[in-house]
């Protein structure tokens, strides 16, 4: 599977799959995210739950439009829970949220999905956003928390740009520039070299 260099590319390669294939790959294979594809064999009750998840999953797609709400979101999420579908959709629902500027429901519904999702990609897909959602209404030691809750390698450089974004702003000067570098040896990117510069100068400052 290619590879991709945002969050949000990746989230929409999901969406964009599962409106390509659907029913057709349920039946065989289990979503995962980022190259991670599992196999996974049902009984036909099973094959028949997921179908039926998968096709109301591309109704819902199908039926959103730029105007659509988190309450255009909602009853698919409530009917369809511990679903990797519901997961998909719960991140459909919370940036829609934050686009309307109700981080409050964004990190409801993420931290909702977040304990429903198996997947550990997936899982972080989630994590990440939720932590930036805390980081947002300003409850930064729950993002620090979420933050540490992350495992997988794929989203290293992420978590420590985000991480160092919160330690700035508790004034750990010591604490984000580690975590700025931590972010840069997993994937080298201007605008987090940028902020490493930028915290020396504010450690300066402070000093």
């Amino acid at each position: 599977m290619e590879q991709f260099e945002t969050e949000e590319q990746q989230v929409e390669a999901i969406k964009r799959f599962w409106k390509e294939n659907g029913v057709a790959i349920v039946i065989g294979a289990v979503l995962g995210l980022g190259g991670l594809w599992g196999w996974r064999y049902y009984d036909e009750s099973q094959i028949t739950a997921k179908e039926s998840a998968s096709e109301a999953y591309q109704e819902m797609l199908v039926g959103l439009s730029p105007d659509s709400t988190v309450a255009d979101l909602e009853p698919f999420i409530q009917a369809n829970p511990g679903k990797t579908y519901t997961t998909l959709a719960s991140l459909i629902a919370a940036q829609t949220a934050a686009n309307q500027d109700d981080l409050a429901k964004a990190a409801e519904l993420l931290a909702a999905a977040v304990a429903n999702e198996s997947d550990l990609a997936l899982k972080d897909l989630v994590n990440i956003r939720l932590a930036r959602a805390y980081y947002g209404l300003g409850e930064n030691q729950q993002a620090l928390a979420t933050l540490a809750n992350m495992t997988t390698e794929a989203f290293v450089s992420a978590k420590e740009a985000l991480r160092g974004d919160i330690l700035v702003a508790q004034q750990d000067f010591a604490g984000a520039t580690a975590a700025y570098q931590a972010s840069l040896d997993a994937k080298d990117d201007a605008n987090v070299k940028m902020r490493l510069d930028d915290v020396a100068l504010q450690a300066a400052n402070a000093g």
